[in-house]
């Protein structure tokens, strides 16, 4: 290279620094009033149930699966809730003389390379492989409710408890909070599984007569579709019961109507579902949402997904139903949810854009009331977070790979890393959105009690391997609010090659796409003034660590 080229790029470079957009953010030193607590479990799993053992394991854990989740334990102090269900939920039974699980399975398709099972039949291995879990993990197993069958859903409940009744999972504190029933009954009406008019109205009621069966008295409601019948005999068969330490998820919806006539919450509570003997045994309100879909094979933009307002706005409608919720003084979640629903979207669920939107999605949740944001996990869907199994077809068309795929991590993997180390383990962190006049930049600080600890900056400008022009930054320069301002801060990066790359990623140095998903590398960070402000380019994340 020239001297003259070289200079050229020097003063090119120079340039580029001094027209960087420059935004002042203020950071209050003392935890605001209006500042949430933030669960160590706020990025939590929800698997899809018909193939529940390739993840844990069936007579010795799946190693990968268990290394991925300890890897956040270690960051939070405690590892994600997992939630066992999903569509697959409603097409289980249960038979005493199987070991684990047979499923049927439809034929792959491009547009769903992996589908879910059209039939699952599982015995008590199945349920008694939760022990393969970390230590302490929190459960929630879904029963058949979209089926009619009771005793499917009374089988399947007994099985459960059985599991966690046993020693091994009695020794690994691994303790079963929940047990929901039925997936998306909302969606019933849709797929068969209910009459076309299938209504909220028709969802929650009662209609008994009851008989004696198993030790226990059973009852049954001759029409059968209603949540209440259903969660009185799993209530039974379960032991589920004021004292009990096991409750019910209420909900479970694919959207919400927001309204007392619909599918939701308000919808729910307006049909007394509450009053009910079982409804009385709900903690936890669970709604389902996707920011779009890819089931008719139409993909979307990456920088669509990861627009700060696009975030919000899909976050914010659900406010109404938050607000309902915590009235009723009940603990409310996205039990299940991710990019794009059908599995993903190739080019945007699986590429490293979307893990900014997983670590954005997560956090602004926190702010809006969400205690925790269960990500779908499937073998070979798009949109996993981790890929627990060898895999033979491509998640992208469903062709024949030429070499098998080992189980690896996809780069929203980096979001729960981030979001679990910001979180922190001292069980008393709470964080704000921090105010930012910018459409590209998103800001939270994090307080151990009231004390300001961390900080994460997203630039979800998408910097895509098509780009033209040079890779911009903007410049934060920070004021606080309070005494006690920090002097010094470590700087921690995500680099991310392109925001639509689907590997290559590092945090702070290090890289979890490993054979056994453990960390690999040195941990890179840099020290710097507070003064002197921090760079943050597009598609990338910074962790301010203060001093």
């Amino acid at each position: 290279m020239s001297a003259f080229s070289s200079l050229r790029r020097l003063l090119f470079a120079s340039l580029l620094v001094q027209n960087a957009l420059c935004i002042s953010v203020t950071v209050p030193v003392a935890a605001p009033s209006t500042a949430p607590k933030i669960s160590q479990s706020l990025v939590s799993f929800s698997i899809e149930q018909d193939r529940w053992t390739d993840w844990s394991g069936t007579t010795s854990r799946n190693q990968f699966f268990f290394n991925t989740l300890d890897n956040l334990r270690q960051l939070t102090g405690i590892p994600p809730q997992i939630r066992i269900g999903a569509d697959s939920e409603d097409r289980t039974n249960f038979n005493p003389n199987v070991q684990f699980s047979q499923d049927v399975f439809p034929a792959p398709s491009t547009v769903t390379p992996y589908p879910e099972a059209s039939t699952v039949v599982v015995g008590d291995g199945f349920y008694q492989a939760v022990q393969f879990l970390p230590p302490n993990t929190h459960v929630i197993w879904g029963v058949n409710f979209g089926k009619n069958n009771l005793t499917a859903a009374f089988l399947e409940a007994k099985s459960i408890v059985k599991a966690f009744a046993s020693s091994a999972v009695k020794a690994a504190g691994i303790t079963l909070d929940f047990i929901e029933i039925g997936n998306e009954a909302d969606l019933y009406k849709n797929n068969g599984d209910r009459a076309s008019s299938y209504s909220v109205s028709q969802y929650v009621p009662e209609f008994v007569f009851s008989f004696f069966f198993m030790k226990v008295y059973v009852t049954y409601d001759v029409r059968l579709g209603r949540w209440v019948t259903f969660a009185t005999n799993v209530s039974a068969a379960a032991g589920i019961s004021k004292t009990s330490s096991t409750k019910f998820w209420g909900g479970a919806f694919a959207g919400s109507s927001h309204s007392t006539t619909g599918f939701s919450p308000q919808g729910i509570f307006a049909n007394n579902i509450l009053t009910s003997a079982p409804g009385s045994l709900i903690g936890t309100i669970s709604q389902h949402h996707y920011s779009g879909s890819f089931c008719s094979g139409d993909g979307g933009l990456l920088q669509d997904l990861m627009t700060k307002s696009t975030i919000r706005g899909n976050l914010s409608q659900y406010s109404p139903d938050i607000t309902a919720v915590r009235a009723k003084g009940l603990d409310y979640v996205f039990g299940e949810t991710n990019s794009y629903s059908c599995h993903g979207a190739p080019g945007v669920s699986n590429t490293a854009g979307a893990a900014l939107w997983t670590l954005d999605y997560a956090l602004f949740a926190a702010q809006i009331g969400i205690s925790r944001v269960f990500f779908h996990e499937g073998v070979g869907y798009k949109y996993d977070l981790i890929q627990p199994a060898t895999l033979t077809r491509s998640t992208i068309d469903g062709s024949n790979l030429t070499a098998p795929l080992p189980p690896h991590v996809q780069p929203q993997y980096y979001g729960a890393i981030i979001a679990g180390e910001a979180i922190g383990s001292s069980g008393s962190t709470s964080a704000v959105e921090l105010t930012i006049n910018s459409t590209i930049v998103s800001g939270y600080a994090f307080y151990e009690g009231s004390k300001l600890a961390r900080a994460v900056l997203i630039n979800s400008q998408a910097f895509l391997s098509t780009a033209t022009t040079a890779r911009a930054s903007v410049h934060i320069d920070f004021s606080f609010s309070g005494s006690g301002a920090p002097k010094t801060m470590t700087i921690k990066r995500l680099a991310i090659g392109h925001a639509d790359d689907t590997a290559g990623l590092s945090w702070g140095g290090q890289t979890f796409e490993t054979g056994d998903a453990r960390p690999s590398g040195s941990v890179k960070t840099t020290t710097a003034n507070v003064s002197s402000g921090v760079d943050i380019q597009e598609t990338e994340v910074v962790l301010l660590s203060f001093q």
